[in-house]
């Protein structure tokens, strides 16, 4: 069984997508998905790790799914499905489970912030998700994991877990026919791209993200014209003017998100960003910045109102692309079961 270049990620079905969702991982996705074996899963098992109203995580799946193709992925020349469909995910998760120590678990920092203080009342589950995360990647034998730096850790797990499990069972790997004696590879992780870091709006010392309470720190892919252009007036900056170079940036982080969120949406580079309104007042800026982020978002929006009217067309989409995961992940769970002893009917 050849180890075929192949690419996975996923997102979780909470809360509503944004822009540095899109502008830290989508854009990465599409440009892949002309060069290599793509697979992206709407991860619906870890969105479980802490309580999700049954009606809405349903909700949320597709419109996930939607915002997947809106923002240009093809569920033609790439798998797209929900991670639950394939059940090869919760197989291999338990695999892991035996082959990760505690310790291991133990430093991952993640776990540490979501569970907060009340460590003791967390799920297995939220204390087991980089198990499943390494299941999730390795069921496809996958080479290559776009990923953003909060997720380095876990990946960096993922492959711990493969040499561990390539080390662990050796010879069965070599009697199963693998003569070098590497059944999975260690993944490489994928982080491009002038904007892999979005920051909030409201502070640029923190992540853009759907947990925020406050809806002003994001730009979410379903906002209108109107309401993208009021957040980038209303996002927080300083008195002085734009920086005419980079190292103009120390010690001004909402400066330096913005014009990386300009960068990444003009697809350039933030000296060039700099060289056209740098010395220049942040009102004339962010009149700019409302006017390019609604001209590449408003698209989006728009298709992703529309698949979600249709959920029976998305769930064709994620049944179909669930078939084509399977069809991968099978043969790799049963090589699994084969090397560590299991009999297979």
């Amino acid at each position: 069984m050849k180890i075929t270049p192949r690419v996975f990620s996923g997102m979780q079905p909470t809360g509503s997508l944004h822009l540095g969702n899109y502008l830290g991982a989508m854009l990465q996705w599409i440009k892949l998905q002309d060069t290599h074996e793509c697979i992206y899963c709407v991860v619906d098992m870890h969105a479980i790790t802490v309580w999700q109203d049954p009606k809405e995580l349903r909700n949320a799946t597709r419109l996930v799914t939607a915002a997947y193709i809106a923002c240009g992925l093809d569920p033609k020349k790439t798998i797209i499905f929900n991670q639950s469909q394939v059940h090869q995910h919760a197989e291999l998760a338990w695999v892991f489970n035996c082959v990760a120590r505690l310790g291991w678990l133990n430093r991952m920092t993640q776990f540490k912030e979501k569970a907060g203080k009340d460590r003791e009342n967390a799920s297995v589950g939220l204390y087991a998700y980089p198990n499943l995360m390494a299941a999730d990647i390795l069921v496809y034998r996958a080479t290559h994991v776009p990923v953003g730096e909060d997720q380095k850790q876990h990946l960096e797990l993922t492959r711990d877990i493969a040499q561990k499990f390539n080390n662990d069972f050796r010879e069965s790997i070599i009697e199963a026919g693998f003569e070098d004696g590497i059944f999975f590879p260690l993944p490489e992780p994928v982080i491009t791209g002038p904007a892999t870091r979005v920051m909030s709006l409201r502070d640029g010392t923190k992540k853009m993200s759907k947990s925020d309470p406050s809806d002003l720190s994001r730009i979410n892919l379903l906002d209108d014209a109107d309401t993208i252009a009021r957040k980038i007036q209303k996002a927080k900056t300083d008195p002085e003017p734009l920086p005419t170079e980079e190292a103009g940036f120390a010690g001004r982080p909402e400066a330096e998100n913005l014009v990386g969120i300009y960068a990444a949406l003009a697809n350039t580079d933030v000296a060039s960003v700099l060289r056209e309104f740098g010395g220049g007042q942040f009102s004339t800026f962010k009149k700019a910045l409302a006017e390019l982020a609604v001209e590449k978002l408003s698209p989006i929006s728009t298709e992703m109102k529309r698949l979600a009217n249709d959920p029976a067309e998305i769930d064709r989409i994620l049944t179909d692309g669930a078939r084509r995961a399977e069809a991968i992940a099978a043969p790799i769970m049963d090589r699994v079961k084969d090397i560590v002893g299991f009999i297979r009917g």
